[in-house]
């Protein structure tokens, strides 16, 4: 079935702050629609409002049909305890609802005597029944091993209907979302940030399942390629100016006409300013005059010249007449408010002095992670040495990392670690901040040299304010951790720094700057990531693949 989703004078937010209002979208049969903004900025929330989830502030959201199958994807995995695979699938492609509900009007269809002044419990069936097919439930089971069989997804053995999703790694959920919405047959899909974890095999697959969906899409990403390839609208949230605006065309075209936008709102205020500015200066000018002419008026012409004074006072109502001309003119000035600056993420990564000329060393080393096991693996990392690290998710491409920082001794062969070497750190599960401390006090037991005024200021620098540093690190967003994780890199001296998948989480400016940061960083870097831009964006030395247990140079 094929549905339409429209929202109208839509607004949100949370508690007594709105995050975006007036906002109008309509998302027919074939949209892809990307939603783009500042973290913070309401993309989330406005899924949420999309999804029926949340209740707006202003405005509504109808879809036509109204009974459309609308799926709505959320960021985290999250992950129930006692969970199963398939249980977990089950639920979030909508099946396991949908069979609740099924269930339910069946029992109240064999009731013997049906509610009096309720629904008819046949038609009640009716339509849970074919929720339920269109839902895909019938042959889930069937479809499912197929699937995960397809992506790769290795459980050890352990069937879908056993394996807890909490046993999982960060890679392996993420390919079990994508398994969920690869089975999904919703009518209108919503998906917030699918794209975190997902190798590249991944996200070629879940670009090609949004391109060939025959229903509506509204997807929230940060990842500029995928965004790219896939969507045929951008909404934007703009959170400085206040505003929201759908633009046609691909995500390319967006960047370009948004360019045009700004310099145009930015021409146009300066035209108004530099008018009124004119204006202003003219009318101080007739004023100065005018009482300039009053006083030597009155200087020059004796108390009985009525003539004189006449000619002063006469001069002097003309010269006034044109300031209040000048004034009017001002007045009927249209105004134009000036673009308000959008805050931006401006950071440094802090150097330490240099390590040893050899970083890290890895002899004939094998690593065994469970009943994995990568290697033999010979490697030298030099000083000063920029390498991108890629593979599959559950590659080893963490086990990697940890052996060359010394985390992880080899079962066979050695690995060794330079003298002087200082780490800096962003793991793919953002570990070093986490727990129940305030985000000022975890930061500060990291930095001890640092006053709490000092800490406070360099977090409000990363956009973490007085709202963020007294709450609880992990009530956190996935992004508010990460910003917080790169203020670390600002704080501490580093020569030797290690990014896992440090995209996840961040928003477009964020990333741009991250790779301008890593611009003039001059020790040696360790990047792993997907992200396709930003391997192109960022100056590499060397280039290492990590797949089939080994290691090979790109």
């Amino acid at each position: 079935m094929t549905a339409t989703l429209v929202a109208r004078g839509l607004a949100g937010g949370y508690g007594h702050r709105t995050l975006f209002d007036s906002l109008d979208l309509t998302v027919a049969p074939g949209d892809v629609v990307g939603v783009v903004g500042a973290n913070g900025a309401g993309k989330s929330t406005l899924l949420r409002l999309l999804a029926g989830i949340d209740e707006p502030q202003a405005g509504s959201v109808t879809y036509a049909p109204a009974d459309a199958f609308v799926g709505w994807l959320p960021q985290e995995h999250e992950r129930v305890e006692g969970e199963s695979v398939a249980g977990y699938i089950a639920r979030r492609t909508g099946c396991a609802q949908a069979t609740r509900e099924m269930d339910a009007a069946a029992a109240a269809l064999a009731e013997p005597a049906p509610p009096r002044g309720g629904a008819d419990p046949a038609d009640v069936y009716s339509a849970a029944l074919d929720r339920w097919l269109a839902s895909g439930a019938a042959d889930l089971d069937e479809r499912l091993p197929v699937v995960l069989a397809e992506l790769g997804l290795d459980l050890g053995g352990t069937p879908a209907e056993h394996a807890l999703m909490t046993s999982l790694s960060g890679g392996q959920a993420a390919r079990v979302g994508l398994a969920a919405l690869l089975l999904s047959r919703f009518d209108i899909v919503l998906l917030d940030e699918p794209t975190n974890d997902l190798d590249l095999d991944g996200l070629e697959r879940l670009e090609a399942f949004v391109r060939g969906l025959r229903g509506g899409v509204v997807l929230v990403s940060h990842d500029r390629e995928f965004l790219a390839r896939s969507v045929t609208r951008v909404l934007e949230l703009d959170l400085a100016q206040h505003s929201n605006r759908v633009f046609g065309g691909g995500y390319d075209a967006y960047l370009e006409e948004r360019e045009t936008v700004r310099r145009h709102a930015r021409e146009k205020y300066d035209e108004f300013a530099e008018k009124k500015a004119d204006l202003v200066a003219r009318a101080r000018t007739q004023r100065e005059w005018s009482s300039q002419g009053v006083r030597n008026a009155m200087k020059k012409s004796p108390d009985n010249d009525k003539i004189r004074r006449k000619a002063a006072t006469e001069s002097s109502e003309k010269q006034a007449q044109k300031v209040r001309q000048m004034e009017s003119r001002i007045a009927q000035l249209e105004e134009v408010e000036e673009p308000r600056k959008e805050w931006r993420l401006e950071f440094t990564i802090g150097s330490a002095p240099r390590s040893s000329t050899v970083v890290s060393t890895l002899s004939a080393a094998v690593l065994e992670q469970g009943t994995f096991t990568l290697g033999p693996v010979s490697l030298q990392v030099n000083a000063g040495e920029r390498i991108g690290i890629t593979g599959p998710n559950g590659a080893g491409k963490s086990t990697l990392l940890r052996a060359l920082l010394g985390r992880q001794q080899p079962s066979a062969g050695s690995a060794s670690v330079g003298a002087n070497v200082e780490i800096g750190e962003i793991d793919q599960a953002r570990s070093l901040l986490v727990g129940s401390q305030p985000l000022a006090v975890a930061f500060g037991d990291l930095v001890p040299e640092m006053e709490s005024g000092e800490v406070r200021t360099l977090l409000a620098k990363f956009g973490l304010k007085a709202d963020h540093v007294g709450r609880p690190v992990g009530e956190l967003s996935p992004g508010e951790r990460t910003r917080a994780a790169l203020a670390l890199l600002q704080a501490r001296g580093v020569n030797v720094l290690v990014l896992d998948e440090p995209t996840n989480h961040l928003d477009l400016p964020a990333i741009e700057q991250l790779e301008q940061a890593l611009e003039s960083y001059r020790g040696t870097l360790l990047l792993v990531t997907h992200d396709r831009r930003m391997l192109d964006a960022v100056q590499l030395d060397r280039r290492w693949r990590v797949d089939a247990g080994g290691v090979t140079e790109l």
